[in-house]
């Protein structure tokens, strides 16, 4: 497996297209470095230490692999290149983040039903026994002492690390639930895909959704939401079929904004400042742009 690091001038060549077999031309990229990877890749995170306008640059990430191991990948793409590797996990990874603010944290969930926090020594610093198949884990942007983690079984938890307890749950009431997200731009906010449906919480009102629709109808995979936008988010369908789908909803929409389908759809991520989503395809990387 090799992991490319690009640069993406976003400000040129992208329009937002709904016809699936349009080509869009004029993306330009640069490849800044080529990292060999040996396993396949099944989740990415970045690190906030990650700068491209510093001397020297700092290029810092971490992955999960089919190996069930986690590797931290730093560089600052001149002499200095390393990794190290992160073992504990009994089973296949379904989530990494960093932490949000200064980075010197990793949490990751498993199949082992098992949160995990980790240093980048590379030592656990925290473990929390789950009861299901952990599936998504997010760190509050702000106060970086909370942590939500959600189960597979439905239910979503949030964990205040000081006191290494949990402090909050919410219920899906349907199952599986396969990913969920927390609104970075209103905490009060999570999101989450289960079943064939989208749900969304406010959990200063209550521990059971305050919407829910079918998105889906061959089961819902992953639920991100816009990072500037708290009323936009993108969700996808179950991959490794033919074309798996992908919507951006809009809260104040009844319908998708945008659907689109990719060829084994994989991974989902919007950029920090843009209404940019990113999906990966059958080798390619595909962008979407909406203007709300």
């Amino acid at each position: 497996m090799v992991l490319k690091c690009l640069k993406l001038p976003c400000e040129r060549g992208i329009r937002l297209r709904m016809e699936e077999e349009a080509d869009i031309e004029g993306i330009q990229y640069k490849t800044l470095r080529t990292f060999q990877h040996g396993v396949r890749v099944d989740g990415i995170a970045w690190s906030p230490e990650t700068r491209l306008d510093s001397l020297p640059p700092v290029i810092k990430f971490c992955t999960s692999a089919a190996d069930m191991k986690i590797r931290l990948f730093t560089s600052d793409l001149q002499d200095k290149n390393e990794y190290k590797v992160l073992e504990g996990h009994s089973d296949f990874i379904n989530g990494l983040v960093f932490d949000p603010k200064e980075g010197q944290e990793i949490a990751s969930v498993s199949d082992d039903h098992t949160c995990r926090i980790w240093n980048l020594e590379g030592m656990q610093t925290a473990h929390f026994v789950l009861h299901s198949p952990g599936m998504s884990v997010c760190w509050h942007p702000e106060e970086t002492f909370k942590l939500m983690v959600a189960e597979k079984n439905g239910t979503i938890r949030f964990y205040d690390l000081l006191t290494q307890q949990a402090i909050l749950s919410l219920e899906s009431e349907q199952m599986p639930l396969m990913s969920a997200h927390w609104c970075l731009k209103n905490t009060f906010k999570v999101g989450a895909v289960a079943g064939n449906d989208w749900l969304i919480w406010d959990i200063t009102r209550s521990s059971y959704p305050q919407d829910k629709r079918p998105v889906h109808m061959d089961q819902a995979c992953l639920f991100r939401w816009s990072t500037i936008n708290e009323n936009l988010f993108a969700t996808t369908g179950y991959p490794g079929k033919i074309a798996s789908q992908f919507q951006i909803h809009h809260l104040g929409h009844p319908q998708p904004v945008l659907i689109g389908s990719v060829a084994v759809g994989s991974g989902l991520s919007w950029h920090r400042t843009l209404p940019l989503c990113a999906i990966g395809g059958d080798h390619k990387l595909l962008f979407w742009v909406t203007e709300m």
